[in-house]
């Protein structure tokens, strides 16, 4: 089964979440910043190693918070891998998206996210930033 890293990055009470481009899959939806684990890494590095290629960051590392399964019309099932990431080098900036912003957890069920991303989004929207699971 394919495992896919997602980073929770929170700053000032507001979370990172980052547009698809229109040629990517999934068009101009959006989603927490992250990818696919490739052969012979562990999920951490991956979300370094992904982390770094989209946002220009380094060494992220985080502690995993939550996984399911998930599945995709006509795809087969990924593992969903969701990291609370707290440490990384220099400033996240956007190199492969459409867009990234920094919104309040409150906020996150007004965005069109990834279908993926939203059962994560679903289990922690009526909580406070505070209480969240990251």
């Amino acid at each position: 089964m394919v495992q896919v890293v997602a980073a929770i990055i929170e700053r000032q009470g507001r979370f990172l979440i980052c547009r698809r481009k229109s040629e990517q899959s999934h068009p101009l939806k959006w989603e927490f910043p992250g990818g696919k684990v490739e052969p012979g890494e562990t999920p951490a590095q991956a979300l370094a190693r992904e982390l770094e290629e989209e946002l220009g960051i380094a060494g992220a590392a985080g502690q995993e918070i939550m996984r399911y399964q998930h599945t995709y019309p006509g795809r087969d099932t990924i593992m969903l891998i969701f990291f609370r990431v707290k440490e990384f080098g220099g400033e996240p900036r956007n190199v492969i998206f459409h867009e990234m912003r920094w919104e309040p957890p409150a906020k996150l069920t007004e965005f069109d996210f990834v279908e993926g991303d939203i059962e994560f989004i679903r289990a922690n929207q009526k909580q406070d930033s505070s209480k969240w699971r990251y």
